[in-house]
């Protein structure tokens, strides 16, 4: 069975006592008056909470979005126990608990530590989650898992206390497959695992973010030698923390410093910083990286036969559009990627119930060989499963809600918590989900449309990744009024780009038609059922779809 917590040995448990206990004594202090919320903030932030509208915010990190089933069972635990029965999961491959009271976040935190998670560094001026492909270790695609190097990674970034207090907070993905599926040009920093004459590397990425001001990254490195990463990754952030402003937290990110230094500038600090780094490290390094890969050494995989499966397949058209939808391909014949969509009718994107994690950790556990991952489109995924099982899961999934064969289509939308919770937003992303997912399900487009990803976010922080959305949506204040700007043609995957404004916003209740007259444009348009939205838009241009958002200016 997979272990997703190499990491969970006593050295590590009795780390996480030692930060949970001391939590608790500054929760104490704020409760009764020692600490002003002024002075209680930063101690916080350091461990994943957040003051939002209504309540305390528990942010809980999942690195590179891979748990075990014990993991998903104690996070449905907290979820009962100390929330309100669901969890949150976003596009960082966190979990958020939204309804914590404070005098229980101790109590949560200790739980979750118990079974190696914890939310250190999921807030604050320092390396955050880091991210990774959630089919790593089974994509037929890839060149190697990246899960390894991106644990290594995660060790050597916690604590690191060069790296506590940055410019502002820094974000880094892994990608190891031919086609990324982890966003690297959207990160701080972004490594693609690549080969060059049959030797292994890193293609670096850096300066990428959304937020008020996007930008895609820009390759400061074609190639890294693997042995090479960590001293390099540390030449990068040694250059930001010094050249990074601090005088305009909204000019902080390593964005503005490429943006601002311009990338050759950047590119030769880093390099020579790099040559610096590189004779600190003594290869122990590398014999971790050792120790790790043979602890995400792939499960010992079963005979898997599929002349039931397509028996299945043939006599139940319902499993048939499931499997044909939310299956990614696996590099074992007669297995696959499980994708479980979060995005079933009426449900808020990212949500789960308790009782769904539950669900979940048994099949995974029986069926699974114990592997879950959380992705960036707010979904979970089952790496290893064999077909002949997915019958069994089929039915399981569906009898608890969550088998909406809608992976990657219109209706599988990203959003944002929006108003509804955040302190930070300006307009609602939850309710616009919900109704642009309900109205195409009542028109039964769902497969005419294929392909179609929409980004909701509730603010100019961009957490929905609208900038990345084939159409993207970010609401805003307008004189108290919500309004919603579209913006069309971005992809954070195949070929990055940013998405453009298409013109003035709409208010609330404009935004479903308004998309409903995109996606009508759209099928007319089309070359054929096989061209998607995004490859349309990019034959065409934004001229026809323009045209058909605001019909009046035609």
């Amino acid at each position: 069975m997979f272990d997703a917590r190499p990491q969970h040995n006593d050295q590590h448990r009795e780390y996480l006592r030692h930060r949970a206990q001391q939590f608790r004594r500054q929760v104490e202090r704020r409760l009764d008056g020692s600490l002003t919320e002024e002075e209680f903030r930063p101690l916080r932030l350091m461990n994943g909470v957040y003051l939002q509208l209504h309540s305390y915010m528990y942010r809980v990190a999942i690195p590179y979005g891979a748990f075990t089933p014990d993991q998903l069972r104690m996070l449905g635990h907290v979820a009962d126990r100390w929330d309100r029965g669901y969890g949150h999961f976003t596009t960082r491959t966190n979990i958020q608990f939204h309804w914590h009271k404070l005098v229980d976040i101790p109590d949560s935190m200790e739980a979750l530590n118990s079974v190696g998670i914890h939310s250190i560094q999921t807030s604050g001026n320092t390396i955050r989650n880091i991210n990774a492909d959630a089919f790593a270790g089974a994509a037929a695609d890839e060149l190697e898992d990246p899960r390894p190097w991106a644990e290594l990674v995660r060790r050597w970034s916690t604590d690191h206390a060069e790296f506590q207090f940055l410019p502002r907070k820094f974000k880094i993905s892994v990608s190891a497959g031919k086609q990324d599926r982890s966003a690297v040009s959207a990160y701080d920093i972004g490594l693609r695992i690549v080969e060059q004459d049959g030797v292994r590397g890193f293609q670096v990425w850096v300066g990428g973010g959304l937020g008020r001001t996007p930008h895609l990254g820009q390759v400061v490195r074609e190639f890294l030698p693997q042995a090479d990463l960590l001293p390099y990754l540390e030449a990068i952030l040694a250059v930001y923390n010094l050249t990074g402003r601090r005088d305009n937290k909204w000019k902080a990110r390593i964005k503005i410093t490429v943006a601002e230094r311009g990338l050759e500038v950047m590119r030769a600090d880093i390099e020579e910083e790099f040559l610096r780094r590189r004779q600190q490290f003594s290869g122990l390094d590398q014999e971790i990286l050792n120790g790790l890969r043979a602890q995400f050494a792939p499960p010992e995989f079963l005979d898997a036969p599929v002349e039931g499966y397509e028996a299945a397949r043939a006599a139940n058209g319902a499993f048939r559009s499931w499997t044909d939808t939310n299956l990614h391909p696996h590099r074992i014949p007669g297995y696959a990627s499980a994708i479980i969509t979060l995005k079933g009718p009426g449900e808020t994107p990212g949500d789960m119930s308790a009782d769904q994690m539950r669900l979940v950790a048994d099949l995974a556990e029986r069926l699974a060989h114990g592997d879950i991952r959380v992705n960036h489109d707010q979904n979970l995924v089952l790496p290893h499963v064999r077909k002949a099982d997915l019958t069994e899961i089929y039915a399981a999934l569906r009898e608890a809600g969550l088998a909406t064969a809608n992976a990657g289509k219109i209706t599988d939308i990203i959003a944002c918590p929006g108003m509804d919770y955040c302190t930070l937003a300006t307009a609602r992303s939850i309710p616009i989900a919900k109704d642009i997912a309900a109205h195409f399900r009542a028109r039964g487009l769902e497969d005419e449309i294929g392909e179609m990803k929409i980004r909701i976010s509730g603010c100019i922080n961009a957490c929905g990744h609208h900038h990345l959305g084939h159409i993207g949506i970010l609401g805003l204040d307008r004189a108290g009024v919500e309004n919603y700007q579209i913006t069309l043609g971005g992809d954070g995957y195949e070929t990055p780009t940013l998405g453009q404004r298409a013109g003035a916003g709409f208010p609330a209740e404009e935004v479903v038609p308004a998309i409903n007259r995109l996606v009508d444009a759209y099928l007319e348009l089309r070359e054929s059922p096989q061209e998607r939205f995004i490859d349309a838009y990019r034959r065409l241009g934004v001229a026809p779809f323009k045209a058909a958002l605001y019909p009046a200016d035609a």
